[in-house]
């Protein structure tokens, strides 16, 4: 049986990938979604009603001082790609500099986030695995209160975790690469 081709819905901030199915997307003509205040711009390729059912991916630009997200830990194996830019990456409450072409594996477990460094926007390809259930956990760090991406306390509930994170991520049509 032949895997069809997924839909893609045109709109005013770019191409947003609309069903399941093979696709190709170029980033320059893709939809992103972008919170002013904290945590860059995203752009989603896979779709928010058909995600990925083994690996979620996605494209984060941050800008100088923003974190991707808060300091955190989970059950499942990522890995970051630094496409662009540079970025600072705290894992292990240490912080390491990645520039253009560095990549980071996080084994499940590993605590992590990522936070926009440099003179301009750090663009990163991130990828996650799966699992049927995943385990968050967001511990204290310092290394991450510094840039504004940890907790006041430990919790393994991402809503009270982020009870204080801006979350209005609005449609943007950013330029590829970043500027």
């Amino acid at each position: 049986m032949a895997v069809r081709e997924a839909s893609a819905d045109e709109t005013p901030y770019g191409r947003y990938i609309g069903s399941d199915g093979w696709f190709v997307l170029n980033l320059a003509d893709a939809l992103a979604v972008r919170n002013e205040e904290k945590g860059g711009a995203t752009y989603p390729l896979e779709s928010r009603d058909h995600p990925f059912a083994d690996v979620g991916v996605r494209v984060c630009v941050l800008w100088p001082g923003d974190p991707n997200a808060l300091y955190h830990s989970e059950d499942a194996q990522e890995g970051f790609l630094v496409l662009s830019g540079e970025c600072l990456l705290i894992v292990e409450d240490e912080e390491r500099p990645l520039k253009q072409w560095d990549y980071f594996h996080s084994p499940a477990g590993t605590a992590h986030v990522l936070v926009g460094a440099g003179q301009g926007p750090c663009a990163i390809l991130m990828l996650g695995a799966r699992p049927e259930v995943e385990t968050l956990r967001y511990p204290v760090s310092e290394a991450a209160a510094r840039h504004g991406a940890s907790v006041a306390t430990e919790t393994a509930d991402a809503d009270a975790a982020y009870a204080d994170w801006p979350g209005d991520y609005e449609p943007v049509r950013l330029p590829w690469p970043p500027t």
